[in-house]
């Protein structure tokens, strides 16, 4: 019996060391993960995109912006002139929070008054919403004790005395309110199940063909290679987009997450993405050698696409190296578009990068498969 076990095991570990790729493959993926754990994975969120209305203009409100970036959670990506352009700018991506300070900001500190602000936050974004609302109450409460201090001593000189609460920050959390993380995990989860299954689907196409020895009989056919991967292709998007429809059905009438933008732009983008991320999984299948080494290098992508998309954790708190390899994953573009649709209820105009991105990616991965699959078979 241990003859027979020593000749299985003695087979299995010589094919093992025979295929380098996958076993390589394997030995670096939990290197990979400790690395994405080490740097993506933060809870604290810091460094969001900032945009400042300062209607005030002057020491006092200065000061304060100052105060608001000095936490190290706040970084200011531009002045704006209304509380309508912050919105849009929150809305379109290019900031997480804003600070609108009103006219009468200094001349209200100046008499003695209860000075306010108002702090918009991405609500869309859990975890980055709830570090910016910690931040920006620390940050009033230590402004309003500097306040109070300069007061008291200016009082020693004059007969008027310090006000008490001279500063009255409010907050308003655009589009969730009450930051439930469902309405946050719902739009991301389906971005992220959909590259997940299509990357499965597809990662076994060609390979299977070469390992079942039917691909020397499609040599002998007409059919071009950006066909025959179009046609591996068209079956799994629509295995995906029921799949997809369920998932947002559920979301929506199980756990009441709002659909605020429009429907038919969410699904002709959904598309766009599936023949991104499917044409993602084509190119692993026309590189792997076996379905074993295609599983392997799929389950690679999935992770990444996870920690460095910004499904769970914002990307703006994470390296600038992992950023830029979060912005080689299709589902990294998806998750603007979806939470964009979904949460905000944007439209097109305001989702033009990730579409741009998505319609580029698309194309490259489509052909560079067709030229890979091409090169493979000669």
């Amino acid at each position: 019996m241990f003859r027979r076990l020593f000749s299985v095991i003695q087979k299995e570990l010589v094919q093992t060391l025979r295929d380098r790729r996958t076993l390589g493959i394997q030995l670096i993926g939990p290197i990979v993960l400790l690395f994405l754990f080490g740097y993506a994975v933060e809870i604290q969120v810091d460094h969001q995109p900032t945009v400042v209305v300062d209607m005030s203009r002057d020491r006092q409100s200065l000061a304060y912006v100052n105060a608001m970036v000095n936490t190290g959670f706040f970084d200011v990506v531009g002045y704006l002139e209304s509380e309508e352009e912050a919105v849009q700018a929150i809305d379109t991506g290019q900031a997480r929070a804003a600070i609108v300070i009103p006219p009468d900001f200094a001349a209200r500190i100046e008499r003695r008054d209860m000075a306010q602000v108002l702090v918009l936050i991405d609500g869309s974004d859990v975890l980055g919403s709830q570090s910016a609302l910690n931040a920006t109450m620390t940050t009033a409460q230590s402004f309003a004790v500097d306040l109070v201090m300069e007061q008291i001593e200016r009082s020693r000189f004059g007969s008027r005395t310090a006000t008490l609460q001279p500063l009255d920050v409010r907050f308003r959390v655009l589009y969730n309110p009450d930051m439930a993380s469902i309405i946050f995990m719902v739009p991301g989860l389906v971005g992220l199940l959909l590259q997940q299954q299509t990357l499965l689907l597809t990662a076994f196409a060609i390979v299977r063909e070469k390992e079942m020895g039917t691909v020397e009989q499609i040599l002998v056919t007409p059919i071009r290679p950006w066909e025959l991967m179009l046609g591996k292709m068209i079956p799994n998007i629509a295995i995906a987009f029921v799949n997809m429809s369920t998932i947002l059905a559920l979301g929506i009438l199980w756990f009441d997450v709002p659909f605020n933008g429009d429907l038919w732009l969410f699904f002709a983008l959904a598309f766009l993405f599936l023949f991104t991320s499917l044409g993602l999984g084509i190119l692993i299948s026309t590189v792997a050698t076996s379905q074993k080494q295609a599983q392997e290098l799929a389950r690679l992508l999935i992770m990444p696409a996870m920690m460095l998309s910004g499904f769970i954790f914002p990307r703006e708190s994470m390296p600038p190296v992992l950023q830029w390899i979060g912005s080689l994953i299709p589902v990294t573009y998806f998750l603007k578009i979806s939470r964009g649709i979904i949460t905000k209820g944007v439209g097109l105009d305001s989702l033009h990068e990730p579409v741009i991105a998505l319609v580029v990616f698309g194309v490259a991965v489509f052909a560079i498969s067709a030229r890979t699959f091409r090169t493979r078979l000669d």
